[in-house]
């Protein structure tokens, strides 16, 4: 993965996109109704919801020229949700937040439904 680079008056900063992948997965979970983030399997066509540590898979950073970012979430949401008000939500929430941490700025994210998941 590529990193970020910021220069400031005191040096460079450089953020790894895998540290933008992961925080933005953590914003992205605190959100209503997502369940979770699904690793897929190109050749199978399956997705499955993946644990904490490998939540980072169905995340992609891409760092665009000009300081900018893209974003792509493969997510499992709860069964009976408004599928449109939780990617709103992510979307409000995930640009507040990564744009605030990272002081770059997302030119886009796009969500990807693999599943839906009934929780107790």
């Amino acid at each position: 993965m590529k990193s970020a680079s910021l220069n400031t008056h005191m040096g460079s900063i450089a953020i790894d996109s895998e540290v933008i992948a992961q925080y933005a997965g953590a914003v992205a979970m605190e959100c209503f109704g997502v369940v979770g983030m699904a690793g897929v399997n190109v050749r199978e066509g399956l997705a499955k919801l993946l644990k904490g540590e490998n939540m980072t898979r169905g995340i992609s950073v891409t760092v665009l020229p000009g300081r900018k970012l893209r974003l792509e979430f493969h997510v499992i949401v709860s069964y009976g949700v408004s599928i449109m008000a939780v990617a709103d939500n992510l979307v409000d929430n995930v640009k507040y937040k990564v744009e605030e941490f990272t002081g770059m700025e997302i030119e886009k994210i796009n969500i990807f439904v693999e599943g839906v998941r009934v929780i107790d």
